[in-house]
Order: structure tokens, then sequence, then C-alpha cells
């Protein structure tokens, strides 16, 4: 399946193009791959790409008291970027790290605000902004209102795969729980 077509089926339930438009958009993006545990945005670094995953997962960490605390996890279709850095073009203390052997679409910053420029970029950016605005406010909101049981049961509804693909270190970091939290959730809801 060519790029674009790749491109236009993930955008496709959000708004549809036509496969001009996408074949417009796919001359900015190229297939970047990482190795299991790469580093992809060091700490200290400013963000210089957005990534869309097309296989793989990638976690974005911030390194707090001599451990890495999992702040993000993304895996197939997400949008995975140290978005503030982007944005900003600052360094930030979070570093991306692929959790498995991971291909994606990469867009550099130079490239991306050429696309914005453009009204049919113009979408694609309101749709990147909103798509993580959504997904960090949801998980805001589950860390303040939900138990960490029901965080690892809606983890569970929401991508029953996490639980094989990602390590347990990582899912519970995510989560806000210790391992050995997690280990006796897993265990009660076997």
């Amino acid at each position: 399946m060519s790029l674009a077509r790749q491109v236009k089926s993930f955008f496709d339930p959000y708004f549809e193009a036509p496969l001009q438009a996408w074949e417009n958009f796919a001359q900015y993006l190229k297939v970047a791959s990482f190795d299991k545990h790469e580093v992809i945005k060091a700490s200290g670094t400013t963000e210089r790409q957005l990534l869309l995953i097309q296989e793989g997962s990638i976690g974005i960490f911030l390194y707090k008291e001599n451990h890495d605390v999992c702040i993000d996890l993304a895996y197939e279709k997400d949008f995975v970027s140290d978005y503030m850095s982007l944005l900003t073009q600052a360094p930030s203390p979070l570093y991306t790290k692929a959790l498995e052997n991971t291909q994606a679409l990469a867009i550099d910053y130079l490239n991306l605000n050429q696309l914005y420029s453009t009204p049919f970029g113009e979408k694609i950016k309101i749709l990147v902004a909103e798509s993580l605005f959504i997904h960090k406010q949801h998980q805001q909101t589950d860390l303040l209102l939900l138990t960490a049981e029901q965080r690892y049961r809606k983890l569970l509804i929401e991508n029953p795969n996490v639980i094989l693909r990602t390590a347990q270190i990582h899912l519970a970091s995510y989560l806000g729980i210790t391992p050995e939290s997690l280990s006796r959730i897993r265990k009660k809801n076997l």
C-alpha cells in the first residue's frame, strides 16, 4: 500500500479527503525505524519531529528520583512526540524511547510548519493537537478519579494487547502505581 493510502486510511475516520491531498501530504513524510530500547529524543533536547506509529510502541518518560516515570504510551495509529517541546522549540526533560521495534511515519519540524501553512495542513494541525490533548486529558482525569484497578481495567478494555506488549515496570509507572501493586491487580483480575 502506498504511503499516501496508508495515511488516508488512518485519517479517514476523522475527515475524508481525496487521495491527491494525501499524496501531497505524503511528500512531507519519511519512514523511520527504531530498534527496541532506542532513545528517539533524549532528555534535555528539543523535539524535532512528529511521529505517527505504523507498527510498534513508544513511551514518553521523565527521569525523576533515580527512576524513569512513564508519562505516556503510544501504539499503532497514535501520534507521538514531546509535543510541548515541538511547539515551543525549547528543550525539555522528557525523552522518548521505542518499547518495541517500531516503524513510524515522521515529519520534521520545518516540514510540519510548511504543511501547517496550507488549508489542508491546518485541518491536520487541529486534528493532531486535539487528539493529543484529548488523550492527555483522559489520562489525567483517570489518574484523579479512578482507582489503580479501574485504570488497569480501562486500559485492558481500550487496548487489550498492551499487557503483552509493554514491560510491567513501564505499565505500572504509566498507571501511577508500583510494579508490585500492578502484580497484585493483575493476579486479582485473571
